[in-house]
């Protein structure tokens, strides 16, 4: 005879081990639809790396038996080396394709319209994206509406602002290649762009949209201007930091009834906590190390890896929170000539602010005072990140974990010549009211932040970054 022993449940405060210790072990006894989630799910693209790969890219296509393929791009890569790659592996394999190069940086609601409306007419079966987050991120939603002619365009579009319905038609393959290393939407189901109404960023959330195959060359990035690289830097600087102090999942509610319906922003976990622990590792040893000739390509390599590697850590559950919205509603555009295209640090203060600045820029003004805010949940996480940015915290007391982590970062950006906060690049005290405003809509990632805010934090967030040194 067999006896079968009934499974016990491991008490998390009785095991001391690695596994069992941590609080995300504790499994609840019954999740219960309707409350706080109890699981997480990982989503990313397939990716291959490695330099010179991407004459690779024909015969994907042709194994994949593309007839008509859809090249989108930008005017200003259209004439450099990483579209000119590209270009040489179709005409190679005897690839037919037509290429879009209207992409607008930083896009709009009506840039996506534009690409949209191409996508349909061209009928494509495959689509190729060279470009930075904002290529990628257009030909992602190319490929969805093309796919689904009879759906309105706030349809996919994220709550508040669109119905953010989920997408249950099949889409075609789309090959992303990067030319930055710091958005990773080579390996993410999330398209934002600029909707010009509400004077916002907002963006399309689904796993149904993210790139079939990501190839990451780290030969792009050698045309990349410094400033750029030191943008893309700042994003994925801001990224690991957001997601290493997100909310954890199994806090984030509510329960999804249908695992159809778990958002793309889930919440931190204990995969995307290692990788948001590498991400700043490499930020901390390699970022600077960029800006010198000889040792410029010794960082090429980690940096353009870590551009997917950051997002394994946040994207594949993504778990951003503050800078990231604050950076979404700054205006219609920045007021300084200066530094064109900032956004706010914590997801939700970037995603509020400037449509014309950059976006790793815009999201790392306001990390100093963000992670000075959140730092009250979960504090020894804020002391690890400065520590791992170059802070001595052997007698740091843990109530000063904000103020520790918000001034390594003052450091670190002043060492890197960033602008010495909001006002450096043209705002005031005056223009708080508009950038809370733009803010307040960013649900998807300002309910991940670990701490609540309230509009009148929010105006004192944007108040306390005017000024950085």
């Amino acid at each position: 005879m067999v006896l079968w022993a009934q499974p016990s449940v491991i008490n998390p405060s009785a095991c001391r081990c690695p596994s069992h210790g941590h609080t995300y072990s504790q499994v609840p006894e019954q999740p219960t639809l309707g409350n706080t989630d109890y699981a997480f799910e990982m989503a990313i693209s397939n990716i291959r790396y490695g330099e010179g790969v991407t004459r690779e890219i024909g015969m994907d296509l042709q194994n994949l038996g593309a007839r008509r393929v859809c090249l989108m791009t930008d005017k200003n890569l259209s004439k450099l080396p990483p579209v000119n790659a590209v270009l040489n592996s179709l005409a190679k394999y005897g690839i037919n394709f037509q290429i879009y190069d209207n992409v607008r940086v930083e896009p709009t609601d009506q840039s996506f319209l534009d690409a949209i409306q191409f996508a349909k007419k061209g009928e494509f079966d495959a689509y190729v994206a060279v470009g930075g987050g904002s290529v990628i991120d257009t030909c992602k939603a190319a490929n969805l509406y093309a796919a689904s002619p009879s759906s309105e365009f706030l349809d996919y579009v994220n709550a508040p602002i669109g119905k953010g319905k989920p997408v249950t038609v099949p889409l075609k393959p789309l090959i992303a290649v990067p030319t930055t290393s710091g958005t990773g939407s080579e390996t993410t189901g999330v398209a934002i762009f600029d909707f010009k109404e509400l004077k916002v960023k907002t963006g399309i959330a689904s796993r149904a949209i993210k790139p079939t195959l990501g190839i990451i060359d780290p030969l792009h990035t050698l045309s990349m201007p410094e400033r750029i690289v030191a943008n893309s830097g700042f994003d994925v600087l801001c990224h690991a930091l957001e997601s290493y102090t997100a909310l954890p999942y199994h806090q984030r509610g509510p329960c999804p009834s249908n695992p159809l319906h778990r958002p793309a922003y889930q919440g931190s976990n204990p995969v995307s906590d290692v990788w948001a622990l590498h991400a700043l590792r490499v930020v901390a040893k390699y970022l600077k190390r960029f800006f010198c000739v000889s040792v410029h390509k010794e960082a090429l390599s980690p940096f353009s890896l870590l551009n997917h590697q950051s997002v394994c850590e946040f994207i594949g559950t993504i778990c951003l929170h503050g800078a990231q919205s604050h950076q979404k509603p700054r205006g219609p555009r920045s007021k300084s000539q200066h530094a064109p295209g900032k956004c706010f640090c914590w997801y939700w203060l970037w995603q509020c602010w400037c449509s014309s600045l950059p976006h790793g820029l815009s999201v790392v003004l306001t990390s100093p005072a963000v992670f000075a805010f959140t730092a009250q949940i979960h504090p020894e996480r804020h002391l690890e990140a400065a520590e791992i940015l170059g802070a001595d915290i052997r007698t740091a007391r843990i109530k000063d974990a904000g103020l520790i982590l918000a001034d390594t970062l003052r450091k670190f950006l002043f060492d890197l010549n960033v602008d010495d906060g909001l006002a450096a690049i043209g705002y005031s005290k005056a223009d708080i009211p508009a950038l809370v405003k733009g803010t307040l809509p960013q649900e998807r990632v300002t309910k991940l932040s670990p701490r609540p805010q309230t509009e009148e934090d929010l105006s004192a967030l944007f108040e306390a970054s005017m000024k950085l040194y």
